[in-house]
């Protein structure tokens, strides 16, 4: 008996495992990094490398002032094609040869310094992009229950909520620079998720 080839329709992917974890989330688009940060501020330099036709990332992680990096091999989707606020994610960390051996893959690359940021007791992940995603801030905060997630209201530092804008997930991001952005945004508005302020003002160049 031969091996079956592996399809989607014949291959069960579990919305919960015993390693994964539900991830809640809340994803802002910024005009510039919240008052009280700057370039200079305390960061991490991350590296993602987004495996080609996959839902699989390699995530490169480098503190600065040590010069230590963490690298993990990570898997993320949303159960609901709809609502990326909910996510399973499983983390896998990786030693040296391990992430060399992983690297032979194709992949698309993103690069960020992240930087923490606390507003209201809440922490926030503020993400400033670099390549051809420079100009691109965005901030992250997580919760631990639905309630919260729902009932967040959106941060005054925040020109809008793009949580469910499939456009800044990762995944979309690596294949996008900063001006695809703006030309899809001023494009299609309505569908863009992008509530543009009084200002008409929504993204910048830097």
């Amino acid at each position: 008996m031969g091996v079956a080839k592996l399809t989607d329709q014949n291959t069960i992917v579990p919305a919960e495992s015993k390693y994964a974890r539900i991830e809640r989330e809340r994803r802002y688009l910024l005009q510039d990094l919240p008052e009280g940060l700057t370039r200079a501020s305390p960061h991490l330099q991350i590296t993602d490398n987004y495996i080609t036709g996959t839902r699989l990332r390699i995530r490169k992680v480098r503190d600065p002032q040590t010069n230590k990096w963490t690298v993990k091999f990570t898997q993320k989707f949303a159960p609901n094609e709809q609502d990326f606020s909910r996510t399973i994610i499983t983390n896998i960390y990786l030693n040296a040869l391990e992430a060399e051996t992983l690297g032979m893959f194709d992949q698309n690359e993103i690069r960020k310094n992240r930087y923490p940021f606390e507003f209201e007791g809440r922490k926030f992940s503020v993400d400033m992009f670099l390549g051809d995603l420079f100009g691109l801030v965005l901030a992250e905060v997580s919760f631990e229950t639905d309630e919260e997630l729902n009932s967040y209201p959106k941060p005054h530092f925040a020109i809008a909520d793009v949580t469910n804008n499939e456009l800044f997930t990762g995944g979309k991001l690596c294949g996008l620079t900063f001006a695809d952005i703006r030309e899809a945004i001023s494009q299609d508005r309505p569908r863009s998720n992008v509530q543009r302020p009084k200002s008409e003002v929504a993204l910048h160049k830097k």
